[in-house]
């Protein structure tokens, strides 16, 4: 599943490939066969295109598959030993210990000048110094180079590890600016030290913030709900979603929240980005999803509706009360339970519901608003002044009057406004299912 971390940082590329005029690589990177499936890639494509980001536009590039360019990884690591920047190595872990003991504190250096001939493949890392990490969004880095051990680029096998595939994929592609989770920082020195021994100019370096759930702990996928197709399939808006993710570190400046991609992308720059970890409010996206959703033309919100309505059912008398339905939800996955009742033969029994609504007195309110609903006018106003009349009758308010009738009509205590309810549901209808309710009310 696509993590909604993986899309923020998409996303911040992106905007920045649209500023810019560049291009928005995307690198699937496969040389972990565990890792790699097939249905994967098309999900990452997927929720991609989701957002907005898509080989439809000139900006973008891809996919590639780091798989492709072993025999680049390969050529890179042959001239950096060549070159004397790394050497072979065949000590395994346990032989480091040996030599070491309790002190143990990574690779002790023992291979560099045996001049060996096979066996693993280790950068050689300056002894002295720092290397300096320029980030856009944290500033100046250092990383003294003593605490950078001699680290293994190539496996004794002969394959090439991720830290030396990612650095020569990214000379291969002309990759210009690595904007990515605050996460990898750590791995740069290290990039960073390839980058300048294969003679090529580092990147543009910019590690936004991890994002956290609402204890502050970094978003887990075992812990939190995390996967953007997750929110897909929920119903909320792809234009909410990029709007949410966008704020995740990074503001116009002007204390708006709300704001279409097309406004953000001519503001979003890297160095406005705020290092600080950002908080995933999931209540917060939702009320931006509900903004998004109520401000959408009504032929569009029936047709985003769609996916969540049985294909059998009638979208006319549908089209009848999704104006009120839109004013409702916050997700479109909700609009089923708002509606359904149009077209089930009987309305869901819900238990809670039931028990909450027919209290002793329902009985008397039922058979009294049955009694008027086979004269009264059709109209909402007409059908409210009868419930009202009916509540009168028996020393109730309207509100306590409505609960009855609404799960005897919709199955639920909560919906969409009882009396335009009732007039999409139809007088016959409507009538059954009072009579039905008292059935059941019946000792």
């Amino acid at each position: 599943m696509f993590h909604v971390g993986g899309a923020r940082s998409a996303l911040f590329n992106w905007a920045l490939a649209l500023r810019s005029g560049g291009r928005f690589v995307l690198r699937i990177e496969d040389t972990d066969a565990a890792r790699n499936r097939p249905e994967w890639t098309e999900g990452i494509i997927s929720a991609l295109a989701w957002i907005g980001i898509h080989g439809d536009s000139p900006h973008f590039e891809g996919p590639y598959f780091q798989s492709a360019y072993e025999e680049q990884h390969r050529a890179a690591a042959a001239k950096l030993v060549a070159d004397g920047r790394a050497y072979h190595c065949t000590c395994t872990r346990d032989d480091v210990k040996a030599r070491t003991g309790s002190d143990f504190q990574g690779y002790d250096g023992f291979c560099r000048g045996r001049g060996l001939a096979e066996g693993a493949v280790r950068f050689r890392t300056p002894d002295e110094g720092v290397t300096v990490v320029d980030d856009l969004v944290r500033g100046r880095v250092e990383f003294p180079n003593q605490a950078i051990e001699d680290f293994v680029i190539v496996r004794g096998d002969g394959s090439p590890l991720f830290v030396l595939a990612n650095v020569v994929d990214d000379v291969e592609m002309r990759i210009t600016h690595v904007v990515r989770a605050e996460e990898h920082l750590s791995n740069t020195p290290k990039q960073q030290l390839l980058w300048g021994a294969l003679g090529v100019t580092p990147p543009v370096w910019a590690h936004v913030p991890v994002i956290v759930n609402e204890k502050r702990q970094k978003l887990s996928k075992r812990r939190d709900k995390v996967a953007l197709e997750s929110y897909r399939d929920e119903g909320y808006l792809p234009e909410a979603m990029v709007n949410y993710l966008m704020l995740l570190g990074w503001g116009p400046g002007d204390d708006r929240e709300i704001m279409p991609w097309s406004e953000m992308v001519p503001l979003f720059a890297l160095p406005d980005v705020n290092p600080s970890p950002a908080f995933f409010d999931e209540k917060k996206l939702r009320a931006f999803n509900g903004e998004y959703i109520r401000a959408l033309p009504l032929e569009t919100f029936i047709a985003r509706c769609e996916p969540w309505l049985d294909p059998t059912w009638d979208l006319s008398l549908f089209a009848r009360l999704a104006p009120l339905a839109q004013t409702r939800i916050a997700v479109l996955s909700e609009i089923t339970a708002q509606v359904d009742f149009l077209f089930l033969p009987e309305p869901v029994f819900d238990q809670p519901s039931w028990d909450k609504a027919m209290k002793p007195g329902a009985t008397d309110i039922l058979s009294g608003y049955l009694s008027r609903l086979e004269t009264v006018s059709f109209d909402p106003e007409s059908l409210k002044t009868a419930l009202e009349e009916v509540g009168v009758d028996h020393g109730l308010k309207l509100g306590k009057a409505q609960a009855p009738i609404r799960v005897a009509i919709t199955g639920r205590t909560v919906g969409l406004p009882l009396f335009e309810s009732i007039e999409a549901l139809g007088r016959e209808r409507s009538i059954d299912r009072l009579r039905t309710a008292l059935t059941r009310l019946q000792p």
